[in-house]
């Protein structure tokens, strides 16, 4: 077989699989697998993507190997597109494997309209989906909680939510975890994480964050997408990808604080500080989880509030009612998370701690944790691109078992950093390049716009292509979008 080096021996598996050996540095205790092209690769040697998969095989209990998706590039302590599993007894958990944004996850509502039918009035329905829905650096939710409240949606998710009256109760049923992560605890979360949270509940948020208007450009696997209401091409969907906005980044910023004094603690020496890890037994370890699983639930509450919002404004675009336009959650998945599962682990059921930093489940056929429906066909796995750029809807596949822990890609990911994007472009070129294309957009800010311009971003379709592939998850339909609302 081939070889590429670079500052460690990588070894091509094949042409979408790439490996490094468990002795390739000193202190490493699994191999790191990459799923990635040739392009993709090459652009993982640029940044600090290799080094950081190579300190996360460090990590005390983890098992197997640690996994690079398709879209893995630079992050905070994992790489983004990392996924490592740690014993749930000997091991650790890490909040660098899991993220600032807590549970940032994607979630597509199928809808009865078609491109035809939504062209005339694309303008209308992203002026009022802006004025529906707050987007931007520290927007604010329309609604004003009370701490009870406040407490309820950290504790109960999509179910406060529903609820409250945002949704209905077969959307929790089309959510990862049904909406609502047990364990949770709103005594965890510190009092500047709530002030943060209360009043951007039911807010987009900046950056990648976005609301789209999509079309169905290309079904790949008809009968999966019939599963999942996409039933042709033209059809229209619709895509929100936001997370637990402040409060979320707050978790996590008070957290590594704890778990690095608990690594001093516990004499844990890892290659970067930015992996700072608690082991999962202690009490550093389960207050973190606690607290990590109340962000879960508040981004879930949002994405539902967001969801309610927008069936309102189809609904009084179109005059017509929610069950005619159609509007029905396809699924909601998260993308930054850590979380007990159950795993082979060579022959052997064990029970582990999955960390997903910028990576989606992609669980296979059979399981009993994805909605009834679809259990006979595997999860659907959401990637969604940048605005201008494709997304792609997967289908959870068995060798995500065998091969990244029940785990695929989050998205295109990023080509460029936010800073070298807007050095690059500029708000009006963007935005003109995009209506050319019959896309259009309505942002916050022009910074929104030239952070997220779809040059700043990979290749979606080579990250989709490199997971049908590998076989952890298999392509379905892929969705251009027309519409764009961003923070």
């Amino acid at each position: 077989m081939s070889q590429i080096t670079s500052k460690y021996p990588i070894k091509k598996i094949s042409e979408v699989e790439y490996r490094i050996e468990a002795d390739a540095k000193p202190g490493m205790n699994v191999p790191v697998v990459i799923y990635a092209d040739e392009n993709l690769l090459k652009k993982m040697l640029t940044d600090r993507t290799i080094d950081q998969g190579v300190n996360v095989a460090h990590l005390p209990g983890i098992y197997k190997h640690v996994s690079i998706l398709p879209d893995g590039h630079e992050g905070y302590g994992f790489p983004i597109g990392g996924v490592a599993a740690t014993d749930a007894e000997t091991g650790v958990i890490s909040p660098g494997g899991v993220g600032y944004d807590i549970n940032c996850g994607v979630r597509l509502l199928q809808t009865n309209l078609k491109e035809k039918d939504v062209r005339p009035r694309l303008k209308q329905i992203l002026s009022e989906l802006y004025r529906a829905i707050p987007s931007g650096l520290g927007s604010k939710g329309q609604v004003r909680l009370s701490q009870n409240q406040l407490n309820d949606a950290l504790r109960d998710g999509v179910k406060w939510a529903i609820d409250a009256g945002y949704g209905n109760e077969k959307d929790a049923e089309y959510c990862e975890e049904n909406g609502r992560m047990k364990g949770a605890d709103p005594n965890k979360v510190s009092p500047t994480a709530k002030s943060r949270g209360m009043p951007q509940l039911g807010s987009l948020g900046s950056g990648n964050h976005f609301l789209e208007i999509q079309v169905a450009d290309k079904i790949v696997d008809k009968k999966a997408a019939e599963r999942f209401g996409v039933k042709e091409e033209g059809q229209v969907t619709v895509m929100i990808h936001t997370g637990s906005r402040g409060l979320g980044y707050q978790v996590c910023s008070d957290y590594l604080k704890v778990i690095e004094a608990a690594a001093h603690k516990y004499n844990i020496h890892l290659p970067d500080r930015e992996l700072a890890c608690a082991p999962n037994t202690s009490k550093e370890a389960q207050d973190y989880r606690a607290a990590m699983a109340a962000a879960l639930n508040y981004a879930w509450s949002n994405r539902q509030m967001i969801t309610h919002w927008t069936r309102k404004v189809l609904e009084k675009v179109f005059n017509m009612s929610e069950e005619d336009i159609g509007l029905r959650l396809i699924y909601d998945v998260a993308h930054n998370i850590a979380k007990f599962e159950e795993h082979d682990i060579d022959g052997v059921k064990r029970k582990v701690v999955v960390h997903r930093k910028g990576a989606t489940r992609a669980f296979p056929p059979g399981s009993s944790d994805i909605p009834s429906n679809y259990r006979d066909i595997g999860q659907p796995v959401l990637l969604p691109g940048s605005m201008g750029t494709a997304s792609w809807v997967l289908l959870g596949a068995q060798k995500s078992m065998d091969l990244s822990f029940g785990s695929t890609a989050h998205g295109a990911g990023r080509m460029m950093s936010r800073a070298a994007a807007i050095r690059r472009y500029r708000a009006d070129a963007v935005k003109r390049d995009l209506e050319r294309k019959g896309i259009f957009v309505q942002s916050a800010s022009w910074k929104g716009i030239v952070e997220e311009a779809p040059g700043a971003y990979k290749d979606v379709d080579a990250v989709a292509e490199v997971s049908h592939k590998v076989g952890i998850a298999t392509k379905v339909v892929r969705l251009r979008p027309i519409g764009v609302v961003k923070g």
